[in-house]
């Protein structure tokens, strides 16, 4: 008798729920479908009038929150779950998470700021948060970075929003600044022609703004040469290494000594 009561219970809860449940999970999986397409037709409307990528990464994922807590509301009232006071519970429930999770509020409103002031965009080189990295994605909360030696760099947006950014890819063009040292037996003239004939010869460095070599420093064991070269931004890291090697190589072949601590050469050497 009491297995017959508890099978009767389960079938009317099958027959009272059952329609409810199928009819809530036919819902999620056309709702998610649904939500799916317009998303990806959001995608393809943002493309077509070239809106910024990281303004239409942004409202991707912003919609596509919004439309699934919708679903799931549509979902639970299927099932039965009163919506008036599932919404009342979820205003609580949300000032409850809104108190704890205040960073990721303060992320959510560092993301909205960086939108619409657009400090950075997608593909820019940046230095922020002592991190130094091209933008690859600003999301909601994060913004991830590729470092120089290809890492993945993730920084909250509310740090990125509120700290220094510097961006090296707004103007297109860098300065590259290097410091030469040369015996003080060096001409001061030659060693100028030489370091200029190593700029000159050099694809990359732009001709406007031209170059500057100047004297800089009487230090105590070499005449210091500060050499700043400009050259489009893409380009710097192959001018800074190219510049370093090349330099040394035409002061060498000039005869023009660099100095280097020649009493702990000999130390080693003994």
């Amino acid at each position: 008798m009491e297995l017959q009561k508890w099978a009767d219970k389960g079938f009317e809860l099958i027959v009272d729920f059952g329609p409810k449940v199928l009819a809530a999970i036919v819902i999620w999986i056309i709702g998610s479908w649904i939500i799916k397409a317009l998303v990806k037709g959001l995608r393809k409307t943002m493309s077509k009038r070239e809106f910024d990528p990281s303004l239409q990464k942004f409202i991707l994922n912003l919609v596509g929150w919004i439309f699934k807590i919708v679903l799931i509301i549509v979902v639970l009232g299927t099932v039965g779950v009163e919506t008036t006071s599932f919404a009342a519970v979820l205003a609580a429930a949300g000032l409850a998470i809104g108190l704890a999770l205040q960073g990721s509020l303060a992320n959510f409103a560092g993301g909205v700021l960086l939108m619409i002031f657009k400090p950075i965009k997608i593909g820019d080189l940046i230095e922020a948060q002592g991190e130094i990295g091209v933008v690859k994605e600003i999301e909601i909360f994060t913004t991830k970075l590729i470092g120089l030696s290809n890492k993945e760099i993730i920084i909250p947006n509310a740090a990125l929003s509120n700290g220094n950014i510097v961006n090296f890819s707004t103007e297109g063009t860098r300065r590259v600044d290097f410091v030469f040292g040369v015996g003080y037996d060096s001409d001061i003239k030659q060693t100028k022609e030489v370091l200029k004939s190593v700029l000159d010869a050099h694809p990359l460095i732009l001709k406007d703004p031209a170059p500057t070599i100047a004297l800089s420093e009487l230090a105590d064991s070499s005449i210091n040469f500060v050499v700043r070269p400009w050259c489009l931004t893409a380009d710097y890291w192959t001018v800074y290494f190219d510049i370093t090697e090349q330099t040394k190589e035409a002061l060498d072949a000039a005869n023009i000594e660099i100095p280097y601590p020649h009493s702990v050469e000999i130390q080693k050497q003994g």
